[in-house]
Order: C-alpha cells, then sequence, then structure tokens
C-alpha cells in the first residue's frame, strides 16, 4: 500500500468534518427549507438594454502597417507611408430627406466632436459641407504622431547601445526632441527591475491617440446629436447603422452660408426648388444675398413709384376751379417734394 493510499481515510474524514460544519452553518439561516436568493438572469431597463446594445456593435479595426504591396521605391525600402483608415460616410440623396444626407456604420469605438465644436466649426470657420480642410489636418496630426514614435524608437534603441553617445552631434537633436517625455513621465511611471520603461509607456501613448484618429467622424453640416440609429441592409448583411438626414439644425439656427445658397441659385435650383417646398414653413432664407437686394431695392422702387403716382393725382384733384387763387402755391409744394425725393 502506498503513502498516498494511507491518508485516503484521513482525507474522506476531513472532508466529512467540513461538510458537516457547513450544514450547521447553514441551518442557523433555514436550510434546507431556505433556497437562499433568487437568481435574476436579465435586469429589465433601458440603461442595461442600453449598454447590451453596445456590447453587441463590431469594433472599427484598423491594421499597421497595411497589407498592400510597395507602389514605389521609396515603399520598397523604408515601408509604407502611414495613411489614415477613417469610417467611410455613404452620401445618398432623396426626395422625401433632401440631398446631404449620409449614413456611417455604428461601432463601439467611433467618436465624435463635441456638438459645440462641431457648430464653431460650421458656423464661424464656415467649414460646412467641405471637410477636405479637417481630414487634411487629421492627416497631419496622424503622419506626424507616426514619426513621432519612430523617433521614440529610435531613442529607446540608442540608449540601449553604450558606445553611441546620445548627447553628440548629430543624435544630440534626437535626445533633445524626445527626452523631455522622461523629465515629465519619470516621477509617475515607475522601474521594473531597474529598467526605465518611461520610453515605452510614452510610445504607447502615442499609438492610442494616433489610432483614435482613424475613429474620429465628422459629421459637418449635422451635429453629432442628429445621428439617429437604424438597421440597413449592407452587402447582405443586416448592419447598425447612423443616419444624418432631413435639415441640418445648424441651417435653422443660423443663416445658410451664403456661398451655399449661391450654389443652389446658379448651379442646382433643383436643390434651391425642395428646400423652399419642403422647408416653407420655417423662417429660413434659401435665396443668396445678392438676389435679397436686387428684390428689396425693386420693392422700393415700385413703393416710391406707387407714392409718386398717388401723390400725382392727390396733387392734380386740389388743382380744382375752386382753388384756382391757391394753385401755384400747390405747384410750387408738389414740386418741392418730388425734388426731395430724387
Amino acid at each position: 500500500m502506498s503513502l498516498d493510499e494511507k491518508f485516503i481515510p484521513i482525507r474522506n474524514g476531513f472532508y466529512a468534518i467540513v461538510e458537516n460544519l457547513f450544514k450547521k452553518l447553514a441551518g442557523l439561516f433555514g436550510y434546507p427549507e431556505n433556497p437562499g436568493m433568487l437568481a435574476i438572469h436579465e435586469v429589465e431597463n433601458p440603461v442595461y438594454a442600453r449598454s447590451q446594445f453596445f456590447e453587441s456593435l463590431p469594433k472599427h479595426k484598423t491594421y499597421w502597417p497595411p497589407i498592400q504591396r510597395p507602389e514605389t521605391w521609396f515603399e520598397m525600402i523604408v515601408g509604407p507611408t502611414p495613411k489614415v483608415d477613417p469610417v467611410p460616410r455613404y452620401i445618398y440623396e432623396s426626395k422625401e430627406e433632401g440631398f446631404y444626407n449620409f449614413y456611417i456604420e455604428n461601432f463601439k469605438n467611433i467618436y465624435f466632436l463635441p456638438d459645440w465644436v462641431s457648430e464653431f466649426i460650421q458656423v464661424r470657420l464656415n467649414i460646412c459641407l467641405d471637410i477636405s480642410l479637417l481630414e487634411t489636418i487629421r492627416e497631419v496630426l496622424f503622419i506626424g504622431l507616426m514619426i513621432y514614435s519612430q523617433m521614440v524608437v529610435l531613442r529607446i534603441a540608442i540608449s540601449w547601445l553604450i558606445y553611441i553617445n546620445p548627447y553628440t552631434f548629430p543624435w544630440c537633436y534626437l535626445a533633445a526632441a524626445v527626452d523631455w517625455t522622461e523629465d515629465v513621465l519619470q516621477g509617475i511611471v515607475p522601474a521594473i527591475l531597474g529598467v526605465n520603461i518611461t520610453g515605452s509607456v510614452f510610445l504607447g501613448i502615442l499609438g492610442v491617440i494616433a489610432d483614435s484618429l482613424n475613429h474620429l467622424v465628422f459629421t459637418m453640416p449635422f451635429l453629432p446629436s442628429e445621428a439617429e440609429e437604424a438597421r440597413l441592409l449592407i452587402n447582405q448583411e443586416m448592419k447598425d447603422v447612423l443616419v444624418f438626414h432631413y435639415l441640418p439644425i445648424s441651417w435653422y439656427r443660423y443663416p445658410i452660408p451664403n456661398n451655399l445658397r449661391e450654389f443652389w441659385y446658379y448651379q442646382r435650383p433643383d436643390i434651391l426648388e425642395y428646400m423652399q417646398t419642403a422647408y416653407k414653413n420655417l423662417d429660413i432664407q434659401f435665396l443668396p444675398n445678392t438676389i435679397i437686394q436686387e428684390l428689396n431695392q425693386h420693392t422700393n422702387l415700385d413703393l416710391i413709384s406707387h407714392i409718386n403716382t398717388t401723390n400725382l393725382s392727390l396733387s392734380m384733384e386740389i388743382l380744382t376751379e375752386d382753388n384756382l387763387p391757391q394753385s401755384n402755391v400747390i405747384v410750387h409744394f408738389v414740386n418741392n417734394y418730388f425734388h426731395s425725393l430724387s
């Protein structure tokens, strides 16, 4: 008989003692008549349902470096240039919804600008439909972060090569550009086994910020809060989307940009006709400023012409046979009036 087999009775006896102890403790609380707390599988409330919906959404995945063949000699030697992989916007037109509608696929990791920032960009900076400037700024920031991250990687590699003095030319410029991060994070990030990991942590922060630019969505001319959740059939698959349609709220709160109204009037009269017909009950000006000024001038001229005609008829009525002694005074008054209008 082995040693393990000799301890089997002792083990079984210990298990029995622990079992009896737990039964006695449970008996104090009504065991076995008391079944305990009932298990709730689902909590029916809007917050829980909303959280479950967000958890079911897919993630917008980005890959770097992208899986593609090099197209130039530079890319063959150095590698592919960094490029932003944003969430695509699908623009569509509809007789019911208008001409500036679009939708995006709904992901759990997409980001939007705050409403007040988006409104400031559209109203104050006049960036309404053409968002190429915003996309260029994002592209520049993304490339700048990627280049700087490569500088951090090179600085970390140089620090492990003891035969290179990083404070001599030309490495001193690299050290001046990167070492300030260690001065800032040195007291926050501890060393692990005597190894300084500040550069690695800062490199991870740069990667998170750069990757977040891929998930940033610009919603001009709409505000991010105007998104409506829906489900559409895309590539034979039902997907959750965010739809931006109808009239942007910023075009109701503030005047529509004049260059856009001129584009409607001179090049796209169909859009102007739709806007005037669909939103005729709203106090919104869809005509350009030049056309409004011309209409006001014609209205003023017609009003002056009507006043002149009325005054002339009244003057002719006064010049009757009974008022002949006063005719010279009245004619002088009428002449002075017309002279003041001219």
